[in-house]
């Protein structure tokens, strides 16, 4: 059943919260737990995925921080003086945040899980799908089963092995449909990350990341995000060497009003593209801040006549 999305033409996660949490602002609290990932410590290979620098889109006053504790306390503290918050959702998002062993990740989400336990009403948990396994599975569900909302975030990226290779990513597509097969029955709510605009991927290519979203009735969100091009990464240092074509947001726009009528209507979307630090921005530049970049695709969208789900193709 599709949540009412207010002025928006697709199932948007603030709707959503809205509703769950009657009326109340929920407010994420983005913390750093310290973890690499297999594919930047030589477990699975170095260097990370070629697209990615952490510090891109970790925030300042997180990356600081010595403590979970600290980090937790100030962001609570700026999301109540910035945004008028009245709940939180601890989100452990840099880099792989089940690469640990079980009883290592519950000594950390207990901790940031008893700051301000009255007000938070979630944990959220971005993770690779070859970093989760039974054990992990559990433990989340347990959080589950004390009455939180447990997200667990698995990055996608792409369904194209040859692409997964080619970013480094370490991790097969396969894997992707183990880890989800994993949580089939869960209480988790299953949220998948995509990069759509890798420039050896056709648009043909890209829409067809909706229908394997669709396949898995356990997925209950996802983030669409677009490629962008950061210092610290490997790929800025290859788009230095030799440009290569980026989505303009004209262009993103498009895609997005083909690719969000193919979505199952029920499944939340939390975000629509992805935004870096300016000052570790290399490409593509949209001269717009965040609030203006919603704005700019939401009115894309809506003048296009966009319905999420309104190509959907049920699969037996």
């Amino acid at each position: 059943m599709r949540v009412d999305y207010g002025h928006k033409c697709y199932n948007y996660y603030g709707a959503y919260l809205k509703k769950k949490y009657e009326g109340k602002r929920v407010f994420k609290i983005v913390v750093d737990g310290g973890f690499t990932c297999p594919n930047r410590d030589g477990s699975k290979g170095y260097g990370g995925c070629s697209y990615c620098n952490v510090d891109a889109f970790t925030p300042e006053t997180s990356r600081k921080m010595p403590t979970i504790r600290e980090q937790i306390e100030k962001g609570i503290e700026r999301a109540v003086n910035g945004y008028a918050a009245e709940k939180f959702i601890i989100y452990f998002q840099p880099n792989t945040n089940t690469y640990a062993p079980a009883h290592y990740l519950k000594a950390m989400y207990d901790e940031a899980l008893s700051v301000c336990p009255e007000d938070v009403i979630g944990l959220s948990v971005g993770t690779r799908p070859d970093c989760i396994d039974a054990e992990k599975v559990a433990l989340l569900e347990s959080y589950a089963a004390r009455g939180l909302d447990v997200d667990l975030e698995m990055g996608m990226e792409s369904i194209y092995n040859e692409t997964l290779l080619r970013i480094n990513r370490g991790c097969t597509h396969e894997e992707l449909e183990k880890a989800l097969n994993l949580v089939k029955d869960s209480p988790l709510d299953i949220c998948l990350h995509t990069v759509f605009g890798f420039p050896w991927e056709t648009k043909e290519m890209m829409l067809r990341y909706a229908g394997e979203i669709n396949k898995h009735p356990q997925v209950k969100f996802v983030k669409l995000h677009q490629l962008y091009i950061v210092e610290g990464s490997i790929m800025g240092v290859q788009y230095k060497r030799s440009p290569f074509k980026l989505f303009s947001i004209e262009e993103y726009a498009d895609f997005l009003a083909d690719f969000i009528p193919l979505l199952r209507p029920d499944i939340v979307i939390q975000r629509i593209f992805g935004i870096s630090d300016y000052e570790l921005l290399i490409a593509p530049d949209w001269k717009l801040k965040k609030a203006g970049i919603q704005t700019y695709l939401d009115k894309a969208l809506e003048s296009r006549g966009v319905s999420q789900g309104l190509n959907y193709v049920h699969s037996v």
